[in-house]
């Protein structure tokens, strides 16, 4: 049951329970976009972008709240139900009650655990890191689980007290045939193939707002001990954090049982709203659920953990002991990302731990500061070095340096690279790196964006260098930004042939772009070009630094243009400037005329193409889905944010990654 809490006057609440300030909805994502200082930077309001199925690409949902609005959808895992099942109705009471509850869990100590063994993995019988933890030697949970003083379950919220889950009782005897517990087909198969299947139930997102999350695994924790086991392993590996009193909660589990915590692989706080909870900072900071200290428990308690997803809500409570323990403390470590933090402590804190004296290799293999405008240069020449295994590096819009790019050990192999609005970049630093350093040879994805508005990386003579050495393993490329020339088609189309991604500079004209899709006609060498020509590989095409007139709608429908055609297939998606998306809107009919129709999220828009239907049938033909091994789980097109771990888009991760301006 919620409590109400009383808003300031100042602000209003929207029928989902979401504030927001005296002007247009988008006012605090506008901000984002705004010039920051250099000690200081805007934060963004809160803003879940996930992907929708659809026969279409590019269908998105927004919403203002996280998709974990119920909390029901993720509770279960985490607590039962209080025996009351009252809940006060002051604000006050509730701040109370939640700080007992986190001195109580804080400050006793755990309590004593029921046995437990490590089973190793069958592929890897030496690994401590892949293998299972388990109970007693027996099961027969669903038997006496209280559920709000009943003996009965349909959730394993109840599963908290793993000594009255799991008693020591003698196994049954074989009847008629039927298989003896644990003896069944499927529970005899190895327990990482187990895993595997039952990872295909787990959902990283709700299907929607209200629904429980993982309904189908809370069955199979009641099913058997094996399936308990295996279940258990999928639950427990990658923990989503909404706010801050699930966090709590959490700790308080792990805390009770450690040996859960060494299952935990993922913590990600992009869904993490503070604002789903508490109006203000000051109750978020009175209620001390998620603090310093114990996100900082919290990692101890977690010592696998292999990845750390934070974002801008969480900057004030990632401190130099946090940092510290993420960067030096947890050794298995290889993902971490911290998207959108900018501020002042945030800044203070990286930059005291950072030292020469820090060891010369870290695990991390996967980095992402994408938007961490307020971090000096210092930081960056100073962990870069030190990643031996880089494989996945977001630095957009960074003090990153030549130096420091250039610091990159030999040793790494990047295949993601985002250097968008870096503006202490130079593009013979860039244009070095890409060409001479062993760690850039295998990229499939590059992102050398720039917001042609205020910053200019590549001129003309400086892409007459850069497109000839880029690598062939390329399958998303953007120059957006960058000035371009009528002869620069030339080196493009060599690279069509392979990418499924191209975002195009500046100074082209659409029948400029138009070239990449089909032979030139007019000279005697161009009929051995139509002999040799290679189909594209193309499936999205970014047009959006063409404004205003300079993309010209007239010629962009005309016959003369292939880009619309069917024969630009397997072309998909079509981005276009805001300006642009306006004046195309208005002509809806003559788009879906043409075979295309319209989708827009947050500050960008395309142009889809609607799917070719079956001559006998009548019925869509099923389109590619999308889905590629190096978009790291997302299935739309244009992605401005690498992500560092592989799941659904959702959360402030979407936004960033498909919602935003550059």
């Amino acid at each position: 049951m919620a409590v109400s809490k009383p808003r300031p006057a100042h602000l209003h609440v929207s029928p989902l329970g979401t504030p927001s300030r005296d002007c247009s909805p988008d006012y605090l994502t506008m901000t984002r976009d705004r010039p920051a200082t250099p000690d200081r930077a805007s934060r963004s309001s809160f803003s879940s972008i996930r992907e929708n199925e659809s026969t279409l690409p590019q269908c998105f949902s927004k919403t203002k709240i996280s998709s974990y609005l119920d909390p029901e959808a993720i509770d279960d895992l985490l607590s039962p139900p209080s025996p009351t099942g009252s809940t006060s109705s002051t604000d006050s009471q509730e701040l109370k009650m939640i700080q007992t509850q986190t001195h109580t869990h804080t400050h006793t100590q755990p309590h004593t655990q029921p046995p437990t063994k490590f089973l190793p993995p069958v592929t890897n019988p030496n690994s401590r890191l892949l293998g299972y933890w388990t109970p007693a030697d027996s099961f027969r949970g669903w038997k006496e689980i209280q559920v709000k003083g009943k003996l009965a379950s349909k959730s394993f919220g109840d599963l908290q007290i793993l000594h009255q889950v799991f008693k020591d009782t003698p196994k049954p005897t074989k009847r008629g045939g039927a298989n003896r517990p644990g003896d069944a087909p499927l529970e005899r198969l190895p327990t990482e193939i187990l895993t595997s299947i039952i990872n295909l139930l787990a959902l990283d997102v709700p299907p929607n707002g209200v629904s429980r999350r993982n309904v189908d695994l809370m069955s199979l924790l009641l099913t058997s001990r094996t399936l308990h086991i295996a279940t258990l392993t999928t639950l427990y590996s990658k923990i989503t954090i909404p706010h801050s009193r699930i966090f709590q909660k959490f700790l308080a589990h792990i805390s009770e049982h450690s040996t859960l915590g060494t299952i935990v692989r993922r913590l990600d706080f992009c869904h993490f709203n503070p604002a789903q909870l508490f109006s203000t900072a000051a109750e978020r900071s009175q209620a001390r659920n998620l603090t310093s200290e114990t996100l900082l428990r919290c990692l101890d308690l977690t010592p696998n953990l292999q990845e750390f997803l934070a974002q801008e809500y969480l900057d004030d409570d990632l401190n130099a002991d946090v940092l510290r323990k993420l960067f030096l403390g947890l050794p298995r470590l290889q993902a971490v990302d911290f998207c959108g933090c900018t501020s002042t402590k945030f800044k203070e804190a990286f930059t005291s731990i950072v030292s020469p004296d820090w060891p010369p290799v870290l695990s991390i293999r996967r980095l992402s500061l994408h938007k961490c405008l307020t971090l000096p240069s210092v930081v960056l020449e100073t962990i870069l070095p030190r990643l031996n295994h880089l494989t996945h590096l977001d630095v957009a819009g960074t003090r990153i340096t030549d130096a420091a790019l250039a610091a990159i050990p030999v040793t790494a192999r990047i295949t993601h690279l985002n250097l968008a609005k870096c503006t202490l970049l130079s593009a013979r630093g860039v244009i070095d790196f890409l060409t001479n350093h062993p760690a850039a040879k295998e990229l499939e994805f590059l992102s050398l964006a720039t917001d042609a508005r205020s910053h200019q990386l590549f001129d003309a003579e400086s892409l007459n260098e850069l497109l000839p050495v880029l690598p062939r393993t390329l399958k998303s490329l953007s120059l957006k930004g960058s000035k371009m020339e009528p002869s620069h088609v030339e080196l493009l189309r060599p690279l069509t042939k392979h990418l499924e991604e191209l975002a195009i500079g500046r100074s082209l004209t659409l029948a400029d772009v138009n070239r990449l899709f089909v032979p030139d006609e007019n000279t005697e060498d161009d009929v051995q070009m139509q002999l040799d020509w290679v189909p594209h590989t193309l499936k999205y095409l970014d047009l959006s630094d063409f404004w205003g007139q300079e993309l010209d709608l007239v010629y962009l429908f005309s016959s003369g243009c292939a880009i619309l055609k069917n024969f630009s297939e397997p072309l998909e998606v079509i981005e276009v400037a805001e300006d642009v998306f306006k004046r195309v809107k208005k002509s809806a009919a003559a788009v879906e005329r043409a075979g295309w129709k319209m989708s827009e999220c947050g500050s960008r828009g395309w142009l889809v193409r609607q799917p070719l239907k079956d001559a006998t049938t009548g019925k869509p033909i099923v389109r590619d889905d999308g889905r590629r091994s190096w978009k790291m789980g997302a299935d739309s097109w244009g992605m401005r944010k690498i992500p560092v771990a592989r799941s659904e888009v959702g959360g402030m991760y979407g936004s960033f990654m498909f919602g935003r301006k550059l």
